[in-house]
């Protein structure tokens, strides 16, 4: 199977997390993505695959008749999403559960011989937090809906803000509780260790004098 590394780009704007890339695979591969999210949080995301051909030895705009299956796995390993969409779409999922989501594509692709050379690109686009803009809302002629609107969509973003701070004070928690039983186990570890090197020091100081004694040297 033909497979190359992703290459991903990562901004911040305002709570929204956004990674953008580009995937290439074999035409029947897998290919899956983690994205680590906080709970009760909407991931959007945004496709486009290319397939590639042989004879214009280029990736065309459009890759017609092509479907994608779109799997996202939970971190308890709940299957959350599964679809077919086609060469384009857009997906999306609300996670119920804090923690790494597996995101995965794999093509619809029913030929029973992959001829050398066939793969795909995915142009993707993952929004994490996202929120929607009614853009009729916004060139709307009443101005006080506009502001109501702006005002909604930013009491949105300062509620994932927080939500997002949440998480990583969770994580950094779990974070901070497992190296502490890590230390504890280290130094009870190193007390056990002591104990037996001290015990197998009297041991053969014994057997030693018992040699000596055996043998009226002492």
């Amino acid at each position: 199977m033909y497979c190359l590394t992703s290459t991903s780009t990562f901004q911040t704007q305002w709570s929204q997390f956004i990674r953008q890339g580009t995937l290439k695979c074999g035409e029947r591969e897998e290919k899956c993505i983690i994205e680590d999210v906080p709970s009760d949080t909407l991931v959007i995301g945004n496709y486009k695959v290319q397939r590639w051909n042989i004879h214009e030895q280029d990736f065309p705009e459009s890759a017609p008749g092509l479907g994608m299956f779109v799997t996202v796995t939970s971190p308890s390993g709940e299957v959350i999403l599964s679809k077919l969409y086609g060469p384009q779409g857009t997906f999306s999922f609300t996670s119920y559960l804090s923690g790494e989501h597996s995101i995965c594509f794999q093509s619809n692709y029913t030929r029973l011989v992959s001829f050398p050379g066939s793969r795909l690109r995915i142009h993707l686009d993952i929004r994490v937090g996202e929120h929607f803009l009614d853009e009729s809302v916004l060139q709307a002629k009443d101005k006080v809906n506009e502001v109501n609107m702006r005002l909604e969509h930013l009491i949105e973003q300062i509620h994932h803000v927080s939500k997002e701070q949440n998480y990583e004070r969770e994580r950094e928690e779990n974070f901070r509780k497992t190296s502490e039983e890590t230390n504890s186990s280290i130094l009870w570890w190193a007390i056990v260790q002591t104990i037996i090197l001290i015990s197998v020091g009297i041991w053969q100081i014994k057997s030693l004098g018992d040699f000596l004694i055996s043998k009226k040297l002492v």
